[in-house]
Order: structure tokens, then sequence, then C-alpha cells
């Protein structure tokens, strides 16, 4: 009986779920619901994985401390794939002390990995790298390297340190060759493509081209006034104005930095940053204020002078003015961000990673799916939100992190 167990361990280790239910899928004792719970995870069904690891978890006996552990961790690994980000913590650091105290320190790694992805999920990047830095230097089976090495190229990813990132996730590579797990090639393979796919658009002159997030990051040290969209927000050379609460005046320097070095009329402003169709001159009269604040925020950075016809911006100490777009225009562009990872995601989730009201976050999703960009299934709290991924729309700028850093 102890080899059917240990034939299906091994079995789920090399990423074989089928090879390991065929040994102990009859089987109810603790160590054959525990496989039977892992196994169920690696083939897609969370909900029937979670509910054989409890049990196993109840049916190890009180002297079986590791083996409760290494459920507990299962658990938290199905919690952070179905993306309940509000999985307690606590009980994933008690889980991985156990298993320090007890030797197992794979396994203690384990934990503390999926405690990184968590907190990667959520953009707290330093805790992240905390995380990481806490977990015992003892070397780790292939496999775990893979998920340690994704880990890191992530968080390069977020920070725009792309000669990091690669270097990573060919880290990442080679340790998945040796595990010889397709499904972690597959995701390897996968978090390359971040780097190779345009992450953003660069507008200058009239004319616009995409970037790839390399590109991106060279443009943080460039000498050019850059108007960033994705964090609303002009900066040059690490002088930074952030306008994320002004969208009014975000919306006007962009219309200003979008045509530089012509300038832009009275009318085409009023219509692009209030909205309105025709305009009156309560909408000039607000016009002259509204710029006359930008010109107070922009003081360090540009000028903006009257025309005939409009307004002009002028940048100071530079001949260059860019504007970094996204690379798609979407309103909900940051939902669909997370969403397009392929994963099911709660609403309530999605708040908690985006930093915003789980209201917001379900207004947000109503009107995606009015528009069938994205798709949920299920009731009550078991109702999930996800779409396909949509073909070249890439995520690493659009998820939270301190990019704006230099």
């Amino acid at each position: 009986m102890e080899s059917l167990i240990t034939a299906a361990a091994r079995a789920l280790e090399a990423g074989d779920p089928l090879g390991a239910l065929n040994r102990v899928a009859l089987r109810n004792d603790a160590p054959s619901l525990a496989l039977r719970g892992i196994a169920m995870a690696q083939l897609g069904d969370l909900a029937k994985a979670k509910t054989l690891l409890r049990s196993a978890a109840r049916a190890f006996g009180p002297r079986e401390a590791v083996a409760r552990a290494r459920c507990v961790v299962a658990e938290a690994e199905i919690a952070l794939v179905s993306r309940d980000l509000g999985w307690p913590a606590k009980t994933l650091a008690a889980a991985r002390a156990t298993l320090e105290k007890h030797g197992d320190l794979a396994n203690a790694a384990h934990a503390g990995h999926i405690e990184a992805r968590r907190l990667l999920l959520l953009g707290r990047l330093d805790e992240a790298d905390r995380a990481l830095a806490e977990l015992a230097s003892a070397p780790l089976p292939p496999a775990s390297q893979v998920v340690r090495e994704l880990i890191v190229a992530g968080i390069a990813i977020r920070r725009l340190r792309t000669t990091d990132a690669r270097a990573a996730l060919g880290r990442a590579a080679q340790a998945a060759r040796l595990a010889n797990i397709p499904a972690l090639l597959a995701e390897v393979d996968s978090a390359n493509l971040v780097l190779d796919t345009p992450a953003a658009r660069l507008i200058t002159r009239g004319s616009e081209h995409p970037l790839l997030l390399g590109e991106v990051e060279r443009l943080a040290t460039s000498t050019a006034l850059v108007v960033d969209t994705f964090h609303h927000a002009l900066r040059r050379q690490g002088r930074i104005v952030s306008l994320g609460t002004r969208p009014v005046l975000f919306a006007l320097a962009r219309l200003l930095a979008q045509a530089w070095p012509a300038d832009v009329s009275r009318e085409a402003l009023i219509a692009g940053a209030f909205r309105a169709r025709h305009a009156d001159e309560s909408h000039r009269a607000r016009l002259r204020v509204e710029i006359g604040r930008l010109r107070a925020e922009l003081t360090t950075l540009a000028e903006i002078s009257a025309t005939k016809q409009g307004f002009v911006l002028s940048p100071r100490k530079t001949r260059d003015v860019l504007v970094l777009a996204r690379p798609v225009e979407e309103k909900h562009a940051d939902v669909l961000a997370f969403l397009s990872d392929g994963e099911p995601w709660s609403s309530s989730a999605l708040a908690l990673a985006l930093g915003m009201s789980p209201r917001t976050v379900q207004r947000a999703l109503d009107e995606l799916a009015r528009s069938n960009k994205v798709q949920s299934f299920g009731h009550g709290r078991a109702r999930r939100w996800m779409t396909p991924p949509v073909p070249g729309f890439p995520t690493g700028l659009l998820l939270p992190g301190p990019l704006l850093k230099t």
C-alpha cells in the first residue's frame, strides 16, 4: 500500500495527475485523500481539490503535523490559482513554520513562494522581495527553482528592469527543462512573451509606433518631456508632476502634448477635456481657468502659451515631447489586464488587487459584460469573472507597481 502512495506522489511531482489518480482513486485514507486533492487541482477541478484536501487535513492525526501543514500549503495554492487573494496569510505562515521546524525545507519554500506570488499579484513588490529573501538558501528541486525565478522575473518586469527579467527567465527555462514538466515549460514561454510583446504606444509629432517593455524602460532615462498615460503624470529625468487626481488637467496636457509642436484650438481642448459637443462662453471661461491651473502645475517642466487659435505647449530644457500611451485605449483596461491571464477572478479579489472599492469594480465588470468583453459563472460568493487572453494585449504596465520610481 505504501508503495502506491509513493508512486502516486512521484507521479504528481512529475506532473502526471492521471497517473497518480490511477493509484489512489479508490482509497480514502488521509495520504490518498491529500494526493487525490493535489491531482484534482492539477487537472483544474479546484472545488473538488479543496474539499479533498480539507478532508485529508481532518483525517491526519494530531501527531501528523507535517502532513496537515502540507495540506494547508496545497489549499493556499488553490486559493491563489482561484484568485482568492483574501485567503488568510497567517494560516500559510503557520504551516510554513511547521514545515521548517520539521526539516521539510522544500515544501516550506513552496509556501514562501505562494505568499510571494500573492504579494506580486497585489503589486506589493517590496514585500514580495522580502518574502523571497526570507526563504532558506538550501538547494531547491528544479520545479521550485522555476517558480522562484518566475517570481523574480515578475518583480523585475513590474519595476521595468528587463535585463534582470530576461536573466531570471533564462534560469527558469533551464530549471524547467531539468524538471521536464510541460506545464512549467509553457509557463516560462508565456512569461517570455511579455518581454517581446508591444507594451505601449509612443506618440510624438502626430505619429505613433509600438514600444516593447525594454524600450519603455529606456524611455525612463530620456531627456524628453514624457506624458505618461499609465500613471497620469508628466516627467523628465526624474522630475515628476502627478495629475492622477486632476483628470481634466491631465486631459489638457495630453491633448497639448499630442499636437506638439503645433497648437490646439480652444474648441478641440473643450471637446477633449470637458466632453462638450458645443462650446459656449462658459466653457471658454472654464478652459482659461483650467489652463491657468495646468500652467501652475507644470512650471518646472513646460510653458503653456496662448495662440490665435488656442494654446501651445513649450517644454523646458528639452526639444522633445513624447506621449506614452496604453497599447489599447480601453475604459476599464486595468480590470481587463488582470482578467487577461485567463484565470477566474472574483470581484472582491479584483478590488483588493486594484485598490478599488468592490462596488466600483462590480460596475466595471457589469459594463464589460454588457459589451461581451468578460463573462461570469457561478452565483453569489462563488461567482467568478474571466476572459480568454486577448491576443497581443500586454499586462505588465497595467498591473500595480511603483513604475514611476527612477
